[in-house]
């Protein structure tokens, strides 16, 4: 018998039983047979039938734009922890340090910054954390703009996240992880249908807890808590309500990597900054002094109604909460040691022992609340005029969202520590004091209409448009005199967008298997897109983005496997930048570009080989520009990014897997870093990471993994930043016990 064929009957937990009998369940101990985990009818593997992006019409094998979906079953086969490391697996994505009061999940996509560009279940999911997947069942990364889906933002494309949901079988499933870069790991899902509710009703709760250090890094560590509890009701009926809650805190010794090193001999006018050549475990913050914490809570009701089989109307209201408190240390080259504390970064001379250079401890110190309300109403229409059929998705959308964050100064020279040997056992010394009280409010009222027309069994076309109006008030407050709070300085600023956004495309269908298509869309990024205001931003227009896409998507071997290509063309206009002639102004001058082909595959070979791969290069760089980096690549923008992850489940159902993931080289910035009359421009190498898996039965539905990352224990640069780098992780391996029940 194979094992896709074999069921196995399931005992009562006493988890289940407690669970079960708190919801009122009829029959808490009769529990269905389930598949073991693994199996087919359990684990559909990596290619991913659905998608989660709620406001396209088609699952994503058959959506006229490039995406990307990485499957439950990737993530666990990966034992990915962080939503940071699952985009590892998606070309076309390249990870970002943290930044002052941003630090969470930053990255760009095709060249441009994406760090608002996340969400989860069809809404922003704006916080500045470190996203957990212990409540995702997939993610979705669409490339190119999708203001016509999301609203501001969305050069490169979006992330998002796709929740577990309540379901109405039973089961029960965790992980115990231990790994030797300290981690300890523990993850449970529990789902039961809730009979007293009614016979559509479900109940899933999940639960995650982390410890985790980072092989290779001193001091550096995350700790995590979540729990997401999901009760659904009029499952398989016409009106269905979904009721969910998502909690994560967090609280972390946060890292912030090494300084560049600007080296140069004098009469130099131009030179490449590299990370300083030390030790990768050099931590150079305060081990009691530094400190994250974080708080996210998210919760949402879904409502949604079938009035026929033609028109669907559903209702998705959200409320988010988030609060940070910061303490971090940015390391900045110093003067050479005992020659005088400073906080300029420092040019340094050919020669010169690292010995001898000090680093410079910056202190980011602060604390933010921020909070959206988000309410979507939507509507499925299906119907045809003569011949030709309609699938339109239109609807509302109303937001309001508030950002309050409060920052903090250090009075005096910083403290210094050694560049080789840096102390971070030192007592936190720095004195700081309150310096800006910021609070921003912003509300977002849009309309959007999609329209896919099937114009015959092989031609459709694709036609959407949304209009935003998006309304900020922003108020600060700077204190010229922290200490007394005397001689502050009040700023007081408004700015409105109101603008439409567009999509189109074009499908023809040849076959079943596949399709080719011409896709074009654009997507707006307003003064006030992050939150936040200046008085040389808020009289500006928005940027504007403008992609232009042609590509293929191709299913093999009867549908197991997708094949896909792209050939794209974004560019954005009227980049914000300094006016030359008063730094204190900036003006829409700059254009960029980023131009190149992508290729994906994802799904099953063979019945026991499954494959999830991609390759892209970017071609980005500054088409104009009042500075002197006209014809210079984009930030964090390598243009050779490719990844591949493979599966094999040998005899005695005992799993093997590879993978391997390449970065290409990066600069920093897209200006240069003046640095003692040196205009510096700061570049991160290239690098490979290998990483492997086991995995092998120990009793049906429990199962034995060991994953090993950074195989070759590779020396890298990993998260990069204008100002600081972030070394990748060394050699670790994670031991996980999974159980399904």
């Amino acid at each position: 018998m194979s094992k896709a064929s074999r069921l196995i009957p399931l005992a009562p937990s006493a988890l289940g039983l407690l669970l079960a009998s708190a919801a009122g369940a009829a029959d808490p101990v009769t529990l269905p047979t389930l598949s073991v985990e693994g199996e087919q009818s359990a684990n559909p593997g990596y290619k991913v039938e659905n998608t989660t992006l709620g406001k396209l019409p088609d699952p994503v094998a058959e959506t006229p734009q490039s995406a990307t979906e990485l499957s439950r079953q990737l993530l666990d086969d990966q034992a990915v922890a962080t939503t940071r490391d699952a985009l590892r697996n998606v070309p076309g994505v390249s990870l970002a340090a943290g930044e002052s009061g941003s630090q969470g999940d930053n990255l760009t996509i095709r060249g441009f910054t994406a760090r608002s560009d996340l969400y989860l279940d069809g809404m922003r999911d704006f916080g500045n954390y470190y996203r957990d997947p212990f409540n995702t069942e997939q993610i979705d990364v669409l490339k190119g703009p999708a203001s016509t889906l999301f609203g501001r933002g969305s050069t490169g494309g979006i992330v998002e996240t796709g929740s577990k949901h309540a379901e109405l079988s039973t089961f029960e499933a965790g992980t115990l992880g231990f790994g030797t870069d300290g981690t300890k790991r523990l993850t449970a899902d529990v789902n039961t249908p809730v009979t007293a509710l009614g016979d559509g009703a479900a109940l899933r709760v999940t639960v995650m807890g982390t410890q985790s250090g980072v092989a290779d890094r001193d001091v550096a560590e995350s700790n995590r808590f979540g729990f997401a509890p999901t009760l659904a009701l009029g499952l398989g009926t016409l009106t269905r309500v979904t009721i969910s809650y998502f909690h994560q805190s967090e609280y972390d010794i946060p890292d912030y990597g090494l300084p560049w090193l600007y080296e140069a001999p004098a009469g130099t006018k131009v030179a490449t900054a590299e990370p300083a050549p030390v030790s990768r475990s050099n931590f150079y913050g305060f081990e009691h002094g530094d400190y994250l914490r974080t708080n996210d809570d998210i919760a949402t009701i879904r409502a949604e109604h079938d009035l026929n089989d033609s028109v669907t109307i559903s209702n998705q209201l959200r409320y988010n909460n988030e609060t940070r408190n910061y303490r971090i240390t940015e390391p900045q080259l110093d003067l050479p040691a005992g020659k005088g504390a400073s906080a300029t970064t420092m040019l340094v001379a050919p020669g010169t022992p690292l010995s001898a250079l000090s680093v410079s401890r910056n202190q980011i110190y602060g604390n933010s609340d921020e909070t959206m309300l988000d309410e979507q109403l939507d509507g499925t229409i299906r119907f045809s005029t003569g011949p030709v059929q309609h699938k339109v998705i239109t609807g509302f959308e109303f937001i309001h969202e508030t950002s309050d964050p409060t920052r903090n100064t250090t009075i005096g020279p910083y403290s210094t520590t050694s560049l080789v040997s840096p102390d971070y056992s030192a007592a936190y010394n720095a004195v700081t004091y309150h310096a800006t009280q910021t609070t921003t409010t912003a509300n977002t009222l849009a309309a959007y209409l999609l329209d896919e027309i099937q114009l015959t069994s092989q031609v459709k076309t694709i036609l959407g448009v949304r209009y935003d109006h998006f309304d900020a008030d922003y108020f600060s407050q700077t204190f010229a005199n922290p200490v007394t709070h005397a001689g502050a300085a009040v700023l007081s600023l408004h700015h409105v967008d109101s603008l439409p956004s567009w999509r189109a495309a074009l499908v023809w269908q040849p076959s079943e298997a596949g399709m080719l298509y011409f896709s074009y869309g654009t997507s707006f990024n307003p003064s006030a897109e992050q939150l936040t205001l200046a008085a040389s931003t808020v009289n500006l227009d928005p940027e504007k983005n403008t992609t232009y896409e042609i590509g293929e998507k191709w299913q093999f071997l009867g549908d197991r496997l997708l094949v896909t290509t792209a050939l794209f063309h974004t560019e954005q206009d009227n980049i914000r930048e300094t006016d030359p002639t008063n730094s204190n102004l900036q003006i829409l001058a700059g254009d960029g570009v980023s131009k190149g082909v992508e290729f994906q595959l994802a799904g099953k070979i063979t019945d026991k080989w499954q494959i999830q791969g991609g390759y892209s290069y970017d071609f980005t760089n500054i088409i104009s520009s009042p500075q002197n980096d006209v014809g210079h690549r984009l930030a964090n923008a390598p243009m050779h990014t490719g990844s591949i992850w493979t599966t094999y489940t040998f005899p005695y159902e005992i799993q093997g897997g590879f993978g391997a993931n390449y970065v290409g080289n990066r600069w920093a910035n897209t200006t240069g870093r003046a640095v003692g009359g040196v205009n510096f421009w700061e570049l991160a190498p290239d690098y490979w990471t290998l990483s492997t898996m086991v995995k092998a039965p120990i009793t049906e539905g429990v199962s034995l993994q060991l994953n090993v990352n950074n195989l070759t224990n590779e020396n890298y640069i990993d998260l990069l930043h204008p100002s600081h780098v972030v070394p990748g992780a060394g050699r670790s391996a994670m031991f996980t016990l999974n159980a399904r029940l």
